[in-house]
């Protein structure tokens, strides 16, 4: 037997002769093709089961220990690195904003340690947002999320979404 080095994260061992190389790539090929699609399932669970459902007792089945919001303009947590506990703060503070805020995932896209989704945002604001009153008004928004994975778990997002929009459907702004 041959002991090739770590490739793409995976000790590949392959049997010497003719093909080696052939089986190696196609080994690499069907890892990193699992791997994705074990992150978008993983996302997609994540999504439906703390987001819609608001399971948020199940956050550290999908997240890493730390959490990096990268990019989310006008997120009090932009480009903090969150523990568990302070990701629970921040869903919380969704919560209870948009107590009935809920994802439909329209289209998702995964490469590597990455899954992008674009989705549909809507909630009822029943809850103060920062300094801004509650409205009792309907949301509906358009987004792009890239999420980060590492060891199979949720390690960080980078978001762009139409948060004028919301704030018009609100009331806050003209």
């Amino acid at each position: 037997m041959t002991f090739h080095p770590w490739v793409d994260g995976y000790l590949t061992t392959l049997l010497c002769g003719e093909g080696d190389i052939e089986k190696m790539v196609l080994h690499i090929l069907n890892q990193t093709k699992n791997q994705q699609m074990d992150n978008e399932t993983t996302l997609r669970e994540f999504m439906q089961s703390v987001w819609n459902e608001k399971n948020v007792a199940n956050i550290s089945k999908y997240l890493a220990e730390e959490y990096t919001v990268y990019l989310d303009n006008a997120d009090p947590w932009e480009g903090k690195t969150l523990n568990v506990n302070e990701f629970e703060t921040r869903l919380n503070y969704t919560f209870n904003s948009f107590p009935d805020i809920h994802f439909d995932i329209k289209t998702a896209v995964s490469d590597g340690n990455l899954v992008a989704i674009t989705w549909v945002m809507t909630g009822t604001n029943t809850g103060k947002i920062g300094e801004f009153p509650a409205t009792n008004k309907k949301i509906e928004a358009n987004g792009t999320t890239i999420y980060h994975f590492v060891d199979r778990k949720i390690c960080g997002h980078t978001q762009v979404y139409d948060r004028t929009t919301i704030m018009k459907q609100l009331g806050f702004i003209k």
